[in-house]
């Protein structure tokens, strides 16, 4: 199986030795994305919800590197610092899938980069 990896320049770059995208056995496989600026590397200001939104413009870019849609999401991983804040990345999270629902795991976790309080990775159907 061939392996395609996928790297825009609209979404934050690796910041380690990892690739933004892998493409593999016709599924595309997201690296977890935080809400960094791509421009500044930066952490966006505003609460999670602000966090959340740019973390799926950061994904999307991603998705259209591949050729891929938030409608070709099979499932998300969801990595939160506080389960309080459940309810306002789900807000976020039905506004950006509309009507599509893929399977979805969330996860408390005790840190995340950059001082991230939401981590979103995607399994995206392509091609």
């Amino acid at each position: 199986m061939s392996l395609k990896t996928i790297s825009v320049d609209n979404a934050p770059k690796a910041i380690g030795p990892y690739a933004q995208g892998i493409v593999a056995g016709g599924f595309l496989f997201t690296a977890g994305q935080v809400g960094l600026d791509p421009a500044t590397m930066k952490l966006v200001e505003g609460d999670v919800a602000a966090q959340t939104q740019r973390v799926f413009d950061n994904l999307e870019a991603v998705l259209a590197g591949a050729g891929a849609t938030l409608s070709d999401v099979v499932r998300a991983g969801v990595y939160l610092v506080d389960m309080g804040d459940f309810a306002r990345i789900n807000e976020v999270f039905a506004a950006r899938f509309g009507a599509h629902r893929p399977a979805r795991s969330t996860v408390a976790v005790a840190a995340l980069p950059a001082g991230a309080r939401v981590e979103i990775e995607l399994v995206v159907r392509v091609g």
